[in-house]
C-alpha cells in the first residue's frame, strides 16, 4: 500500500487505519499510498497539488459528509475543478469514479458514510457490526440512557458515541481499524463491500 503514483487522501488516523484493515481483509486491491492530511481543511487545500503531481495515475479522496453532504461535495468538486477535473453534479452511491485523461489522473471520491447521507466514519463502521451482536443493543441503551443535560456530545454525534461505547467492550478496547483486524467488525456487508470495490476500481 505504498505506491506513490496511486494515493488516497484521508482526513485523519482513524480513516487511515480503517482503510488499511479493510484492504487486508478484502479481496486483493492494487497497492496505493494513504496520505493522512490531518484535517478536512488541509485535505481540501491539498487536492489540486495532489492531482497535478507528474506521473500520478490515481487520486482517491475520502472525506466525511458530516452534517451537509451537498456542501461537502461542492467543496471537493470546487478544488477538483481548479485542477481541471470535471466532476459530476452529484456523488455516485457506490463511490464516484472519474476517468483520467492525458492531463489528469483517475479520481475517486467517497463521502462517508455512504455517498448519500450525512454522517461520518463511525456511521460507516456501525454497519460492520453484526445484526445479532449481543452487545450492540446494550451499547445503544447505555448512551440513550445518559440524560441530555449530562451529555458531552450533540444529538448529531450520538451514533459516534454508541460505536465507541461498543468498541470499549472488546477484549482490549480497540480503535476502529484494529477491531476490523480482530474480526470484531465484519467487512462482508453491503456497504463495506461497496467501499472495497470502489478502492479496487480506483487503483486497478
Amino acid at each position: 500500500m505504498d505506491n506513490n503514483d496511486r494515493v488516497l487522501l484521508v482526513e485523519g488516523a482513524d480513516d487511515e487505519h480503517v482503510v488499511r484493515h479493510i484492504c487486508c481483509r478484502s479481496q486483493p486491491i492494487s497497492s496505493f499510498h494513504i496520505k493522512n492530511k490531518k484535517g478536512i481543511d488541509k485535505l481540501l487545500g491539498s487536492i489540486k497539488q495532489e492531482v497535478i503531481v507528474s506521473g500520478r495515475k490515481a487520486v482517491g479522496i475520502l472525506v466525511d459528509a458530516n452534517d451537509d453532504l451537498d456542501a461537502r461535495w461542492s467543496a471537493v468538486a470546487d478544488r477538483l475543478g481548479d485542477a481541471k477535473v470535471e466532476v459530476p453534479r452529484t456523488p455516485e452511491p457506490t463511490g464516484t469514479l472519474i476517468e483520467g485523461t492525458t492531463r489528469v489522473p483517475r479520481v475517486g471520491i467517497w463521502l462517508m458514510p455512504n455517498n448519500e447521507s450525512p454522517g461520518e466514519l463511525e456511521n460507516f463502521v456501525s454497519e460492520m457490526i453484526l445484526d445479532d451482536d449481543p452487545v450492540w443493543p446494550r451499547s445503544e441503551d447505555y448512551i440513550d440512557s445518559i440524560p441530555k443535560a449530562d451529555r458531552k456530545f450533540t444529538e448529531k454525534k450520538i451514533l459516534r458515541a454508541k460505536v465507541h461505547a461498543w468498541l470499549a467492550t472488546r477484549e482490549d478496547p480497540r480503535q476502529m481499524g484494529a477491531a476490523i483486524g480482530a474480526q470484531d467488525l465484519h467487512v462482508d456487508g453491503t456497504l463495506s463491500t461497496a467501499f472495497a470495490n470502489w478502492l479496487r476500481k480506483l487503483f486497478e
